[in-house]
């Protein structure tokens, strides 16, 4: 599968050879699912907390005799039957919401995510980019390439990038993360998907073993 090739001045040059075994494997939405609800709750920090009616501060006192009164039996006013007691099957933040998934699925998911958007004409390469750190040269660059200012963009870099970072890093809405970090969340969520000639190969070395 090859896709779009611009150069640094935003002139469409040709086309670059995208790897098949990241760029043309099936895609399986059911597993791309999984992997971004896994990528989710893996970074979600429990705050959530109630207290348990043996946490509740409050009497331990039976409220009245169990017979004989023609009201419901009641115990101690900590019981979450009733207002200000403790709650029963609250959120507590001793939860762990991480999930695990298979070394094999993890990749298979992330091939599929990649697959997914090359085959919507998402992805094109970028020959290289200057060593310029200032934002108002990186949006001139970006409005010479094909690409929807304000929807959301992923740049991917083989290694960091000074000129690139600090240039983009005020842009709203635009992200740049290394090739070996390519995640589901990042690659679904992006619009348009800018690969560095570099981290293409980056990427097949890192995955494609």
């Amino acid at each position: 599968m090859e896709a779009p090739l611009y150069s640094s001045t935003g002139e469409k040059v040709g086309t670059v050879e995208l790897p098949a075994t990241l760029f043309e494997a099936p895609v399986q939405r059911s597993l791309m699912h999984q992997a971004l609800l896994r990528q989710q709750a893996n970074r979600r920090q429990p705050v959530a907390h109630v207290k348990t009616r043996g946490e509740v501060r409050g009497s331990t006192r039976k409220l009245y005799a169990q017979k004989h009164t023609g009201r419901a039996r009641r115990g101690s006013i900590r019981s979450p039957l009733l207002r200000g007691g403790g709650k029963a099957f609250g959120p507590r933040n001793t939860r762990n919401p991480a999930r695990d998934m298979p070394k094999k699925m993890r990749r298979a998911a992330l091939f599929s995510c990649l697959s997914f958007q090359a085959k919507r004409g998402l992805i094109f390469g970028l020959q290289e980019y200057p060593d310029c750190i200032k934002t108002k040269d990186f949006v001139q660059f970006l409005a010479k390439l094909p690409v929807n200012i304000g929807r959301p963009i992923l740049f991917v870099m083989a290694e960091k990038h000074r000129g690139l970072t600090l240039s983009s890093r005020n842009v709203p809405r635009l992200k740049v993360i290394s090739a070996p970090y390519l995640n589901p969340e990042d690659i679904l969520r992006s619009y348009h998907i800018v690969f560095l000639v570099d981290a293409l190969k980056k990427a097949e070395e890192v995955f494609g073993k």
